[in-house]
């Protein structure tokens, strides 16, 4: 069998029992893509890979500079597929199993103070060319900060699952996992108004156009195949929202907002439980990083704050004695 064979076998197999996502889906691809690539030039295929080669290739990736991350991401990739060949019987052995990878580096997620989250709400409304572009703005903020849902639920949200006022919404995440998010006000004040703006809009108008094709089914419409507005480009209206508030735009990304959501609840009391499943995390682990953050601010709160923290000058030891 052919590498691309191989490779779209695995993929087939990935969407349709695993119920990988799209973006999991392309990366795997693309990992293994390389992977074969590599192999070609040494005159091999998926079919001969052995434990050495693929060493050598981790090797190949570090050389290249590749990122610890991305160097696991690729192993990741390789050990799920050679596991797929030893259940499908296209070799007696799996020579990724014992593999150990580079890891990752522990990095506390970047994330934004409440003040910060604040003058970006403010500013997300002052946004757009038209009333209807502003109202869709400050939506966007609102509901990216109110729920944690990453930027691609974000952007696929379906109009139907919006209407009547919700008090929570239903957010299909990776793999097609779904989960229950509740609304804040302002959120559901933002939502009913964009609603009203974007039923109503008049048939000839670009978002009566928009609504009557295929961003029908989508909350936030957009022209281009997918129907919906891209990342991207939510990216960037994130980026002149940060502009706006006077917020440094290289610290501003959808995924910040997603920390900020984790990281403020979980300095105003909500349990780790609670967080996880609002963020849609399969495993624990993945949320307990917030905690890191958490002490990290005590532990800024302890040294600036605390009387004992602060160097005592020589009159007051004195006294003190």
């Amino acid at each position: 069998m052919s590498d691309g064979r191989a490779i779209s076998a695995f993929l087939d197999a990935q969407a349709a029992e695993a119920g990988a996502a799209r973006n999991t889906l392309l990366a795997y691809g693309r990992d293994l893509q390389d992977l074969s690539e590599w192999l070609a030039g040494r005159g091999e295929a998926l079919s001969g890979l052995t434990r050495e080669l693929v060493e050598d290739y981790l090797t190949h990736c570090d050389a290249q500079g590749f990122s610890r991350a991305t160097r696991a991401r690729r192993l990741s990739s390789i050990r799920q597929f050679s596991r797929f060949a030893l259940e499908e019987g296209w070799r007696d052995d799996d020579p990724a199993i014992r593999i150990a990878g580079p890891g990752r580096a522990k990095r506390l997620p970047k994330t934004l103070d409440r003040a910060e989250i604040d003058a970006m709400l403010t500013a997300a409304p002052t946004l757009g060319r038209t009333e209807a572009d502003k109202v869709r703005n400050r939506l966007m903020i609102e509901l990216l900060y109110a729920t944690g849902m990453r930027v691609s639920e974000l952007v696929e949200l379906p109009v139907a699952g919006c209407r009547g006022d919700p008090a929570v919404l239903l957010i299909r995440g990776k793999g097609s996992k779904e989960r229950m998010v509740p609304l804040t006000g302002p959120a559901r004040t933002a939502l009913a108004e964009w609603l009203r703006i974007r039923d109503n809009a008049p048939k000839d108008s670009p978002l009566g156009r928009l609504v009557a094709n295929k961003g029908a089914r989508y909350l936030f419409p957009a022209p281009g195949a997918a129907g919906h507005m891209p990342r991207q480009s939510f990216g960037r209206l994130l980026n002149d929202m940060a502009v706006a508030a006077g917020v440094d735009p290289s610290r501003v990304t959808p995924h910040v907002i997603r920390h900020a959501f984790a990281t403020h609840l979980l300095e105003g009391g909500a349990d780790l439980r609670s967080i996880q499943t609002l963020l849609g995390h399969a495993d624990l682990g993945t949320t307990e990083i917030y905690t890191h953050v958490l002490d990290e601010r005590m532990r800024e709160l302890v040294l600036n704050h605390h009387p004992l923290a602060r160097p005592r000058s020589a009159g007051s030891q004195a006294k003190d004695d």
